[in-house]
């Protein structure tokens, strides 16, 4: 795969902007605008303060049933129990990232929402801001091209991240929990922005061309494919063994904050 320095990446995306106004670039969140994971820091958050919730135990019951996991345990044992047989293989990635959805039914949303901007300060995601990406952040803003976020983990957090990167809420697309009254149940809004359902959920909220879209994993490659200037960030293992499917795919060169 192919190493791009940031201003040739903003080249051909000009290049694309000037031939076909009104479009967009589109991000995965969790490796690609920052380092480590959102989601997971919010579900240790919860975890970690044992705060999850009655009204997510049957849900969970029925996860871990259906697994051959034991139920006892408080609420957020059973929580972490559930985690740890997905880092074993033995739970799917996508279902992981439903349950850290769902996990906070009986949490009303607004107070999720406070929650998740704590764990964004706490964990000092502003810090973790790629800052090769933030220039491609900078560079959109500067040129009025929206960025949108395309991600997996639970929306309350992503959307605390995103803000801190300089993107809005309306542009964050992310997993999404159903709600009553204002209050989470433990179901989510399907599909969920992971694989294709990325390109899938992108879709749904706009048609506009997608100048470029960046990634960092295997998961990402439909929603990169989808992009007419795919951008591998820190790629991960899974993401690099696949490349090759992708030949326009290249890989932006990292850049060390200072």
């Amino acid at each position: 795969m192919k190493m791009e320095h940031v201003e040739q990446t903003l080249e051909r995306i000009a290049r694309e902007a000037r031939a076909t106004p009104g479009g967009l670039l589109a991000f995965d969140g969790d490796g690609t605008l920052w380092s480590g994971d959102v989601g997971d820091d919010l579900f240790m958050a919860v975890t970690g303060r044992d705060a999850v919730r009655d009204a997510a135990r049957p849900r969970m019951e029925q996860v871990a049933a259906a697994h051959g996991l034991e139920l006892e345990g408080s609420n957020s044992t059973l929580a972490r129990r559930l985690f740890t047989a997905f880092q074993a293989g033995r739970i799917a990635e996508h279902d992981i990232c439903e349950m850290a959805t769902w996990l906070f039914a009986g949490w009303e949303v607004e107070e999720l929402r406070a929650f998740a901007r704590g764990v964004v300060e706490s964990h000092g995601v502003a810090e973790r801001v790629h800052p090769e990406v933030r220039r491609v952040v900078d560079w959109a803003r500067e040129n009025d091209v929206p960025c949108y976020v395309v991600s997996a983990s639970p929306l309350a957090v992503v959307e605390a991240a995103a803000r801190v990167v300089g993107i809005p809420s309306e542009h964050v697309i992310a997993s999404t929990p159903q709600s009553s009254g204002g209050t989470v149940l433990p179901d989510v809004i399907a599909p969920i922005p992971y694989g294709p359902g990325k390109v899938t959920c992108l879709r749904a909220r706009t048609e506009r061309p997608l100048y470029a879209a960046f990634g960092d994993n295997v998961f990402d490659l439909e929603l990169l494919t989808e992009s007419r200037v795919p951008v591998a960030v820190r790629p991960k293992p899974r993401l690099l063994e696949r490349a090759d499917r992708l030949p326009p795919l290249v890989q932006l060169h990292p850049v060390t904050a200072r």
